[in-house]
């Protein structure tokens, strides 16, 4: 159970990063092999170097994405420089200046690229540490942070060979693809792509990717069948991955146990989700009360600006209780971090001027003991 854990926390297991871990996992793979094939419907890449679950969405969400990366134009940079990767041999070296050289002329057309401009610098450098974290890259000389304070500094890498395992492969052409939903349609098409293996796939790959599933409609398809096979689902998900399914009118959600977690969580200790399940729980609260009337598909509508408002009063109520850092935020800055963690979790989506809670607002909520007064002596 472990082992397929770590393969979905970690982008891959390599042997030059842990090779405990490495021939751990590599041991165990037998074992989940058919759940991950059939069940997720996902790709095991396995080498003599390293290991990686290809996992692919059901559906893309805000939140996915490389972490590291801040601006739209650093994926632009990272495709570069694998393109670059792919005509180079592996363990062969090469000089940073060789690099942006590539990179700079690739990107033409498409990304002007400026190099004395320090935005661009830093995407670039933001990208070289990515690619090293994962061992894509390896430095002999030099630090790849210094090219984003001066020009001109030189690095050298060593090309490690993983870079041809870092992209999906594709089996059909994509170049006229526009969006992101060009893929999501070319992985689930089928003649009905809400029969057969695509949707158990779909269901799956939600519950063990994202931290709820939403539907609209009883009709929904993945929907009836998660309701329909529940036994089931519930069976594989707990023997391979631990915790319990758990499903509502317009939401199903998998939870773990404290001992059973990994990836990223919420809630964790931190002032950030400690504040949102005090959010969660003032509007549970309105709810009972009937100050707010859940929609038809398990949703509280309200304007942007009385969600803004209700998270300021909490502050106020309970300001001795946060952290100075969130307690002296700017205003501005403090719903920015409430609205994009709570989108983060599928918890919150804005639709124009309106702040839409999901089902998942619902599912956790917290609070402060009922002595507590506040102050450094608590």
């Amino acid at each position: 159970m472990d082992e397929i854990r770590t393969l979905l926390e970690e982008f891959w297991v390599s042997r030059d990063g842990d090779r405990e871990k490495y021939y751990r996992v590599k041991r165990e793979v037998p074992k989940f092999q058919k759940f991950v094939r059939e069940q997720l419907g996902w790709k095991l890449i396995h080498t003599e170097n390293l290991i990686k679950l290809e996992k692919i969405p059901a559906h893309a969400e805000s939140f996915m994405g490389i972490q590291e990366f801040t601006e739209i134009q650093d994926y632009g940079i990272l495709c570069a420089v694998l393109m670059f990767l792919e005509d180079r041999e592996e363990q062969e070296r090469f000089l940073l200046s060789e690099l942006i050289d590539y990179v700079e002329t690739a990107l033409k057309g498409s990304l002007q690229i400026d190099w004395t401009s320090f935005t661009q610098r830093k995407s670039l450098v933001r990208v070289l540490q990515y690619l090293e974290k994962l061992q894509i890259l390896r430095v002999h000389e030099g630090n790849s942070e210094a090219f984003g304070q001066e020009t001109g500094r030189e690095v050298l890498y060593e090309n490690t060979g993983y870079s041809r395992y870092f992209a999906v492969s594709f089996g059909r052409d994509i170049s006229g693809f526009e969006s992101w939903k060009d893929f999501e349609k070319v992985e689930f098409e089928e003649i009905s792509e809400d029969r057969g293996t695509r949707r158990i796939n779909r269901v799956y790959r939600q519950l063990a990717a994202c931290p709820a599933l939403y539907w609209e409609n009883s009709d929904d398809p993945d929907a009836y069948y998660l309701k329909n096979q529940r036994q089931w689902i519930g069976k594989y998900l707990g023997e391979y991955l631990g915790g319990r399914l758990d499903i509502h009118r317009n939401s199903a959600f998998w939870m773990l146990e404290d001992s059973e977690v990994f990836g990223a969580v919420h809630p964790r200790e931190a002032m950030l989700p400690e504040a949102v399940l005090l959010i969660c729980a003032r509007l549970q609260e309105m709810v009972r009360k009937g100050k707010l009337e859940q929609d038809e598909d398990g949703c509280l509508r309200m304007p942007r600006e009385t969600f803004v408002r209700l998270v300021l009063e909490l502050r106020e109520e309970w300001k001795s209780a946060w952290s100075k850092e969130y307690r002296e935020m700017d205003e501005k800055k403090l719903q920015e971090r409430i609205l994009q963690y709570m989108k983060d979790w599928m918890l919150l989506r804005e639709e124009g001027d309106q702040a839409v809670l999901l089902p998942g607002a619902g599912k956790l909520k917290g609070y402060y003991p009922k002595d507590y007064t506040g102050g450094e002596k608590q």
